[in-house]
């Protein structure tokens, strides 16, 4: 059997599994749309972090989970009579070979940031130009993902800068402007500029090919690694972190930083 073929068993397997679920097991029985969306988001995250980690394991088993709820929903859909998961497949594959005609097509790309554009381009085209360049991105996103699609979606139609390097400028000058409001004492127009600060350093990461939701997910990360090592070290020293200041502080943080270079670290 080949791997392929192995996949269409085992997916077959999968959709036949949930309809004995959806039958005889009143807890699937019971199962929503809405009341797994909560779930599945949870389980999104899962796999953000089995990816973060680098675990393989981990990435397999979250794929797992995440490939049932969209067999689930289709599965609702199905018995509410408005699509099957041959819908949802049949409109990936239809969906994929349109917006890649570089590759099904005739249309040559220089490269990855032009099959980028082009995406974006045909995406408005399927709509016929009739629905808002910004209409597909999720209200619900977490604002630094919402922040990032954004500037991508805005980037398919031109709206960008020519270089990488001209964003500095733009990052200076929102940094300037937060400054001036902090001295002016406005907490209304600080949070307005400081989100203007961290809208510009997102889009600085999506111009340096650099995602800032897990830049700052393996930095939080690092946080937490450096400031666990603090609190153990002044424990060990019986000592409080309350009762030392911060220069002694400092000192154990920059032996966690050392400690992060050794081997197996």
């Amino acid at each position: 059997m080949t791997e392929k073929e192995k996949c269409v068993e085992e997916f077959v397997r999968l959709i036949e599994t949930l309809d004995e679920l959806r039958e005889k097991c009143p807890w699937d029985r019971k199962q929503t749309n809405e009341s797994l969306r909560k779930l599945t988001i949870e389980e999104t995250y899962e796999l953000a972090d089995a990816i973060l980690s680098g675990d393989d394991t981990r990435i397999r088993d979250e794929l797992g989970d995440l490939m049932l709820h969209i067999v689930f929903y289709a599965k609702i859909g199905s018995e509410k009579g408005t699509f099957g998961m041959a819908d949802v497949l049949e409109g990936i594959n239809r969906k994929l070979r349109y917006r890649h005609p570089h590759v099904f097509g005739d249309v040559v790309v220089s490269g990855p940031s032009e099959v980028e554009e082009n995406w974006e381009k045909l995406k408005i085209r399927e709509k016929a130009g009739h629905k808002p360049v910004l209409s597909g991105v999720p209200s619900s996103l977490p604002a630094i993902i919402k922040a990032n699609r954004i500037q991508e979606k805005v980037r398919g139609v031109g709206f960008d800068w020519e270089k990488p390097e001209q964003v500095w400028d733009k990052i200076i000058e929102e940094i300037t402007e937060l400054k001036e409001e902090i001295q002016n004492h406005d907490r209304k127009s600080v949070e307005s500029e400081l989100g203007d600060v961290l809208f510009s350093i997102i889009n600085a990461s999506r111009l340096y090919g650099i995602d800032p939701e897990a830049a700052l997910e393996k930095t939080n990360r690092k946080f937490i690694r450096r400031f666990n090592y603090l609190e153990k070290e002044t424990l060990a020293k019986g000592r409080s972190l309350r009762e030392m200041s911060l220069d002694e502080m400092n000192v154990i943080w920059e032996e966690a930083k050392k400690d992060e270079g050794k081997p197996g670290q």
